[in-house]
């Protein structure tokens, strides 16, 4: 046979192989929704592949998959659901995935008095404490370490990527500043972000009467912790009575530099 003949047989056959490939693997792109329960962050898991993504604020999600891998969605909110990809889903442009609410009924909790004081560190001794923190890690549920970046960070990576034999992004940016500019953004974000939790983990009350420090000024006692280093690795070690107890001796000194006498108390 010539070369002239062989030559159509083997585009049909390297063509055929690609649309065989193609039915039997790609990305499955859908959403799930839900009639009630909020969809963003839900859980999506190739298990047979062992990929992992999360669905965005309004349930959109995309996975690589080939034909019978399984699927599986979870949240803390709706019941697992599991699908086998068919040959039909790899050819929809976008799958409609429902979820079901889980409904779990709560044990019996009873309200024991413990004659609180209002003084956080005198209460907690007395109540105690359990140490283990529940969290998706510790509830093992999958994608549980699914690093989910912000704004700040993905304005960051675009201007520090590329591609190609020389990758302009990175190298224009580094010129023009941006990427110096991006990278202090994310640290003060990363900063701001840390104090806001701290502050969070306390009533605006205990600031007022514990540490005398007025309503008005709370956010300010807070900038005044975040500044000092120490603050920063004291936080580092998620021991709410030793940041508690560092916010005290810090209160101190911020009463003493804005002339804020033990009257302001609320």
């Amino acid at each position: 046979m010539t070369k002239s003949k062989v030559l159509p047989w083997v585009v049909i056959l390297f063509t055929t192989c690609l649309s065989g490939q193609t039915l039997l693997s790609g990305r499955l792109e859908g959403r799930v929704y839900s009639a009630n329960a909020d969809v963003a962050a839900t859980h999506v898991l190739n298990t047979t592949m062992q990929r992992a993504t999360i669905t965005d604020e309004n349930g959109f999600f995309s996975i690589s998959a080939n034909l019978n891998d399984t699927i599986v969605f979870s949240a803390v909110q709706f019941k697992r659901k599991e699908i086998v990809v068919s040959a039909d889903m790899l050819k929809s442009k976008m799958l409609s995935i429902p979820l079901e609410e889980a409904l779990t009924e709560l044990d019996e909790v009873v309200i024991m008095p413990y004659n609180l004081t209002g003084n956080m560190s005198r209460d907690v001794e007395r109540i105690g404490t359990d140490k283990e923190v529940v969290t998706a890690s510790t509830l093992g549920l999958p994608n549980a370490y699914a690093w989910v970046p912000t704004k700040a960070e993905r304005e960051l990576f675009e201007a520090t990527s590329g591609s190609g034999l020389l990758p302009l992004n990175p190298i224009l940016n580094g010129i023009s500043g941006r990427t110096k500019m991006l990278k202090r953004r994310v640290a003060r974000n990363n900063t701001y972000a840390r104090t806001q939790r701290v502050r969070e983990m306390y009533a605006d009350s205990l600031f007022r009467i514990d540490f005398q420090i007025p309503q008005d000024k709370i956010s300010d006692f807070m900038y005044f912790c975040e500044i000092d280093s120490i603050f920063q690795s004291t936080v580092d070690t998620h021991d709410r009575l030793k940041i508690w107890d560092y916010m005290r001796k810090r209160s101190v000194t911020y009463r003493e530099n804005n002339n804020l006498q033990e009257s302001s108390k609320d």
